[in-house]
Order: C-alpha cells, then structure tokens, then sequence
C-alpha cells in the first residue's frame, strides 16, 4: 500500500504540474503539449530520476487516450465543417500519409544509414499529423481562418491515423520477420481494405447506439456522461476485436452522435472536453518518462535533420501533390502543409519497432522523440504568425458571444438559450428580437423579470429564448459584441464592393473578355462564384477572375452571396517559387503565356 501511495502521489503531482504549467503557456503563447512532454522528461531517469520503461503499457495507455481525444475531436466536427472539407481532408489522410512516408523514407534511408524497408517504416510513424496538436492549435489558439481550410485539417488529423498504423504495423511486421518487400502482398491490401470498411461501418453503427442509448434509457444528467464515454470505448474495443479500425470507428462515432439531438448534450460535451485535457496530459507526461535524453545527442544531428526535412520538403511535396486537384490557394496550401504537427501518435507508434522486437528498436523511439520535439517547437510555435504572413487571418464576421444552451425534457422542438447583453452589441443599440424567437425570462441584478415587462434590455441582463434550432446563429448576431473590423477593410476584403446579382457577363467585359463558358454566361456574378467554388461559398471565400480576385464579403443564414468585394490586384504569392499553386492556377498561368505569346493582352491588364 506505501508503494501504491507514492506512485498515486508522484502522478498526481505531475498531473497537477502540467495543469498548472497550462497558465503559463498560454500566457507566453508556448505549444502546451510540448509543455506536458518536457515535464514528462524533466521528471524521467534523466531528470528527478523516475524510471520507466514499460512499453506495453505505455501503447495501450497511449491508444486508450487517443481513442478518447478522437471521439470527442469527432464530436466537436460540425456535419457542415465535414462536408465542406472531407473529400480533401481524406485525400490527404490516404494519399498525403502515403506519400509522405515514401518521401521521408528515402531521406531516412541516407540519414541513418537505414535498409530500406527501415526508412520507410520510419517514415510510415511520422507521416500522420496529430490529431490532438491540431485540434487544440487550432481551436484554442485564437486562429480565426477560413472554415475550409480550418475544417480539412481537423478532418485529416482526425482520419489520418488510421493509416499511419496499418503502414507502420505492416512494416513492423515485415522488420520483424525477416521477409522485407518481398513479403508484401495481396494479403496487405484486402486487410488494409478490411479495417477501413470495418472502421466506418462500425462507427456509424456505434453512432447510432449512442444516441438511441442516450434518449431513451438516460434520467440523470450526471450519468449521461460517463455513458457516452463507455460506449464510445465499446465502439473503439469492439471494432479493433473484428479486425477493423477502432481509432477511425471511434471517430465516425463521435461525428455522427456529435451531430444529433442528444439528452444532456451540452454536459457531454463539457466532460468529453475535461477527460481530453486529462488523456492528453497523460499520454503526454508518460510519454515524456519513457525518453532517455542521455540517448538522444549521438542521433541529435540526423534526427534534427530529418525533422527539418519533414517538416520543409516531404509534408509540403505530399500536400501539394494531394490537393493539387483541388480549389485552394497557393497562401492555402502553404499553410495546410506547414500545420503537419507531429506528437504523441508519432512516438506511440515509434514503439511498436520495439515491441516487435526490430534491431534498431530503439533507434526508431529516439529518432522520432527528437521529431516530434522539433515538429512542437518550430510548427506549435509558429502557426499563428504563419497564418498572418500569409494573410489568411480573417475579420471575425461577429465579436464575442456570452451565451449558454440549456437541454429541455422529452422530445422538444425548440431550444432554450440564455445570452447575457454584451456592450455595444446590436440588440443593446435597438435592434429587435425575431417574431420566431421567444423571449421568455429576463435576469436583471438577481431579479427575475418577464421579458414584456423587463422594457429596454440593459447591458448584462441575461436573456432567456426559446427558439428553433437551426436558428442560434441570427440570434448570435444581435447579442455579439461589437466586432472592430470595418466592412469595407480594403487589405483583406477588396477595394470596392459589388452586387452578387449583377450579370456575370459585365464581369467579363471589365476585365476579359473571354473568360466565361456558355453556361456561365448566363449566370450572375454570385451565381458564377458559387459555381466555381464547388457549389459551396462561406465567408472570406476568394476566386480568381482573370488577374482579379473576387471576395465573399457576407453570406446570408442559408450561405447565399449577399455582398462580394473586388481586389484588383491578385493576392501576393506565399512564394516566388511556381509551388503550392493548383490545377486551376496552373491553366491560368498556361492561358496567360499562350496570350503573351500570341501577342494578346493578358485579361484585366492593360496592354502594354
């Protein structure tokens, strides 16, 4: 009992320590799981002398964690941000990870003196971005980007994974057994084809059982959390028992139960998120007592050299090539390639060399550790000044919000919102409440009023509504803040604005012409944007006209273009390499020369 007190005692106060340390990081703006990992280490047989080195545990530890950082990333995706994202952030969880090894493979081959089958194992456990790195980066950073972009790298972290481990346990396995590339065979891929199917399967049906389970056999509010939290572990323990995925069905399950009317939803979510601060400060610490840093400055130089090599060629060769197809910018691409944060998936899957028994086990752990550290460092530290580089930090379309959702009993129609009166917020400055809002309750200085006899809403009155769901997001706009963008912000959103409802064909004569199909001629310029954008527009979504760029300044509740502002200059390139750019841009380019070429002026440029 003495001993198990002191173990209990020394993790807690661990725990305790990176919690704590949690206030300082965000103070400073430091990567805090980068922060978690160096107490890890500090407090290792390095540091303060506690040695560990059970890898068994640690891998299933570590799985148990990701599994539950996974389910509540997937609950927290709206349907909406996994639709607008999920053909290309599944692009890059498949084809980018493939990719990315291969690349990194060859370059770990050289560095390390590896086979080739090593290298590419090596680069199989560092080839999926962190799912938990980018979720918190992301979310809990401040960083305010177009939802696209944002939704593909929450989508990607969250799905990538899956293919990471089947690569890296195939070659594992291969290592292991002796029978290197030869040993590959149709085998793998049936198997491969096998855990996905059985992934997804799995997950849409655990997603069901969660949200059936959850109204129809929950009466205590304070139970509901803990039994969406056993039966998301059920979905992850049962689907990896048939041979499928657990982390991607645990995902899915989290997607789809995220996004369904559910009992005790908003407390669900209030618990997913503490247990994710724990799972990641857990996995993070213990990871961080498993390292030997005496073992790292004989591997320090190839291995910073091969982070460096990931995070500056093989991350960006395998996004731009993945997304090529697809409608992002060149500032996107560049962005998307350098939020490839590598952690704690990385050096889990960095001990399945050693669990397998592989020669170099330990090299792989090392190697990795020392990625991960650098990927934390260079990347988590710098995302947000990236992004303003770039100029992909948006205008917030509103300010802050001081609302809560309320569940009501039994099968309801509507939700109950409390918003407490912000200063300089709209309904603070005369605007009028919806007719299909329902004001009911109004908090005044500890009183309580009736809305009708409350009069004029005061600054910090906290409001009662019953409304439709669907229909938060109006309402959030009357009860925001002020936001401290003007409309008309030349640097982001153009130097004019321009009617959506204007013919596209006036478009062309300004500055084409030549530019429009048949068909697009008899649209208008709203219509055109929302046609060339995939058939879906969101706010700050820009598009390329000519050497114009055409700038989604509103959208109204049903996302349809109600203002659009013009920059008559084309956004600055990320960099003056012809990289990042997409099939799209390409053909402009080819187009562009052909009329230089044949003498012709170049559309919107005066010729010379």
């Amino acid at each position: 009992m003495e001993a198990f007190y002191i173990i209990l005692l020394v993790g807690t106060v661990l725990v305790l320590a990176a919690a704590f340390s949690s206030l300082l990081a965000f103070r400073f703006g430091a990567p805090l799981l980068l922060v978690f990992l160096s107490i890890g280490l500090l407090a290792g047989v390095d540091g303060l002398g506690i040695r560990f080195e059970n890898y068994s545990f640690t891998f299933m530890l570590g799985s148990l964690a990701l599994a539950i950082i996974l389910f509540d990333s997937g609950f927290g995706t709206s349907l909406h941000s996994f639709r607008i994202a999920a053909v290309p952030a599944l692009t890059l969880a498949s084809v980018g990870v493939l990719l990315t090894a291969g690349v990194f493979g060859v370059a770990a081959k050289y560095f390390l003196g590896f086979s080739w089958l090593e290298g590419f194992l090596l680069g199989s456990i560092v080839a999926s971005t962190d799912a938990a790195a980018v979720f918190f980066l992301l979310r809990i950073g401040g960083i305010n980007i177009r939802d696209k972009v944002r939704s593909t790298l929450e989508v990607e972290s969250g799905t990538n994974d899956p293919m990471a481990i089947f690569l890296t346990i195939a070659l594992s396995e291969l290592l292991a057994t002796g029978q290197g590339f030869g040993g590959l065979d149709l085998h793998f891929a049936v198997m491969f084809l096998e855990e996905m199917g059985l992934g997804v399967i799995f997950g849409l049906l655990g997603g069901l059982m969660i949200v059936w389970v959850l109204n129809r056999f929950t009466s205590d509010r304070g139970l509901a959390p803990i039994l969406v939290l056993t039966l998301a572990l059920l979905v992850f323990a049962f689907t990896g028992a048939m041979g499928g995925s657990g982390f991607l069905a645990v995902y899915v399950a989290g997607i789809y139960s995220g996004n369904r009317k559910m009992f005790a939803k908003h407390q669900i979510t209030r618990f997913n998120e503490g247990l994710t601060w724990l799972a990641q400060i857990i996995m993070f610490l213990v990871l961080g007592l498993l390292a030997t840093p005496s073992q790292f400055p004989i591997l320090l130089v190839p291995a910073i050299g091969l982070a460096l090599f990931l995070i500056f060629v093989a991350r960006p060769i395998a996004v731009w090539i993945s997304l090529m197809a697809y409608d992002f910018t060149q500032q996107e691409i560049g962005f998307l390639s350098w939020v490839g944060l590598r952690g704690a998936v990385s050096i889990l899957l960095a001990i399945t060399p050693i669990l397998s028994g592989a020669e170099n086990g330990s090299v792989f752990f090392n190697v990795t550790f020392i990625i991960v550290l650098v990927s934390l460092l260079l990347q988590g530290w710098t995302i947000k000044p990236v992004a303003r580089y770039l100029g992909l930090i948006i205008p917030p379309r509103i300010g802050a919000v001081d609302k809560l959702e309320l569940d009501l009993p039994g099968k309801a129609t509507h939700e109950l919102i409390s918003y407490r009166v912000l200063k300089d917020s709209p309904i603070l400055s005369g605007e009028r409440i919806p007719r299909w809002a329902m004001p009911s309750l109004v908090i005044r200085d500890g009183r309580s009023l009736r809305y009708q006899y409350a009069g004029r809403l005061r600054e910090n009155d906290q409001v009662y509504l019953f409304v439709t769901p669907n229909y938060t997001k109006l309402l959030d706009r009357l009860f925001a803040s002020r936001v401290p963008v003007d409309d008309d912000d030349a640097e982001f959103f153009g130097a004019f604005a321009i009617s959506p409802t204007r013919p596209a064909t006036e478009l062309d004569l300004a500055y084409g012409p030549g530019l429009l199909s048949a068909t697009e001629q008899a649209m208008t310029i709203g219509e055109l944007m929302h046609s060339r954008l995939g058939g879906k527009t969101e706010y700050a979504d820009r598009m390329r006209f000519g050497s114009i760029v055409l700038i989604v300044r509103e959208t109204d509740e049903l996302d349809h273009v109600t203002k659009i502002g013009v920059s008559l200059e084309p956004v600055e390139p990320a960099t003056k390499l012809p990289i990042f750019i997409n099939m799209r841009e390409i053909a402009h380019r080819i187009r562009d020369q052909i009329r230089k070429y044949r003498g012709k002026p170049v559309p919107g440029r005066p010729s010379a």
